[in-house]
């Protein structure tokens, strides 16, 4: 079973084909994933990425400007999310350079929806396993994995967009994080005007983490930029 914080992830599917792109969103959307945006081709493929910052890609081999290939080549330069070729090039060779060149997997089309959650889920909870720590800040711990708070021995549940916006924090931990990123890892691809309800979950974070929510320790704000999470020295 995929946990709900792997559900949350960024996937970017790559296909020429519009109707099977459409498809496979709702394949991911019926099991549970909530973060997914699509491209046609590598030139927009490559500008999904630039303000999406995927986690994870499905790629088809043959695109109209160039193949999967060599859109995995041109991604690579700049990260190492997992990759999953999902293509009617079903010849031995390529799935070897596929999987040669680095991809998590290679799936032939026609495929099987289930096998494809299926799939995805083994690359999640294999690439992303050690990401749901329990962190320490300077009044609090929170477990990412029970979506907990423990403050004086009290326990305090998360909410999911309390959960979404301190698991980016955490991810950029010491480093500030934009109030338009986390508006988007909340409230997804069309962030704008969500500023107050971003400012309401911060007020109400900062109630569950910090001793003094009225002067914060963890949670700090960086003056018209954003956000940014101190953790203690041990986890930082």
């Amino acid at each position: 079973m995929v946990k709900d914080y792997l559900k949350s992830k960024r996937i970017l599917l790559v296909d020429d084909e519009t109707e099977l792109l459409a498809m496979l969103i709702n394949i991911l959307k019926e099991d549970g994933y909530t973060n997914i945006e699509t491209a046609t081709s590598v030139k927009d493929a490559i500008e999904v990425c630039e303000r999406f910052n995927p986690e994870l890609a499905v790629l088809d081999v043959n695109l109209e400007d160039g193949s999967g290939f060599e859109l995995m080549e041109v991604l690579r330069k700049n990260s190492d999310f997992p990759i999953l070729f999902l293509t009617a090039r079903g010849d031995a060779e390529d799935k070897f350079y596929g999987l040669g060149m680095g991809a998590d997997d290679y799936m032939i089309k026609p495929f099987l929806p289930k096998e494809l959650t299926l799939r995805i889920g083994v690359i999640l909870k294999r690439c992303y396993k050690n990401e749901n720590p329990v962190v320490s800040l300077a009044g609090s711990e929170i477990d990412f994995e029970k979506a907990e708070v423990n403050k004086n021995q009290e326990i305090i549940p998360l909410t999911a967009k309390e959960h979404d916006l301190l698991s980016v924090l955490y991810r950029n931990a010491g480093k500030i994080v934009t109030i338009d990123s986390l508006c988007e890892a909340a409230w997804g691809e069309n962030p704008y005007g969500y500023e107050n309800s971003l400012m309401a979950h911060i007020r109400r974070i900062r109630e569950k983490i910090e001793v003094n929510p009225s002067k914060p320790e963890s949670l700090v704000t960086v003056k018209g930029l954003g956000y940014k999470l101190i953790l203690n020295e041990r986890d930082s």
